[in-house]
C-alpha cells in the first residue's frame, strides 16, 4: 500500500519519466507558430523559385514568361520575414525538445523523436486549403 501511494506521489511531482503523450502534444503544440516559418518557406518555393527573373532589370527581357513583378517584390521580405521567424522556431526547439528533457531528467529520444510532428499543423492546414 505505501508503494502505491510512493508511486502516486511520484506521477503527481512528474517522476515518471516514460510515455509519449507529452512530448507529442508539445511538439504538436510547437506546430502552431511552425506555421509561419512553414508557410513562407513554402511560399519561396513554390512561388519565388520558379520564376524566370531574380530582379527587377529581368523584367524587361521580352523572352521571359514566368515573371510576376508582385513576388519578385515580396521577395525580400518574405526571406528576412523566413529568417526572423526560422531562427525563433529553431531556438524553441532546441530549448523544448533538448535542453528541457536533458535537465529535467526526461527521455531525450522521446522528445527529439516526437519533434517530428512539428510540421503537421501546416500540411493539415495546406491540404484544407
Amino acid at each position: 500500500m505505501a508503494r502505491n501511494r510512493t508511486d502516486a506521489r511520484a506521477r503527481l511531482e512528474g517522476g515518471t519519466r516514460g510515455g509519449l503523450w507529452g512530448p507529442v502534444l508539445v511538439n504538436l503544440g510547437l506546430g502552431v507558430p511552425a506555421v509561419v516559418p512553414l508557410y513562407l518557406a513554402w511560399w519561396l518555393l513554390t512561388e519565388y523559385m520558379p520564376m524566370d527573373c531574380k530582379s527587377t532589370e529581368d523584367l524587361a527581357k521580352p523572352d521571359l514568361t514566368n515573371c510576376n513583378y508582385t513576388t519578385l517584390d515580396h521577395a525580400s521580405i518574405v526571406m528576412l520575414l523566413l529568417a526572423a521567424t526560422g531562427v525563433l522556431m529553431l531556438a524553441l526547439v532546441v530549448v523544448i525538445d533538448v535542453i528541457f528533457p536533458i535537465e529535467s531528467g526526461r527521455r531525450l529520444a522521446a522528445w527529439a523523436g516526437a519533434a517530428v510532428l512539428i510540421p503537421v499543423p501546416f500540411a493539415l492546414c495546406l491540404a484544407l486549403a
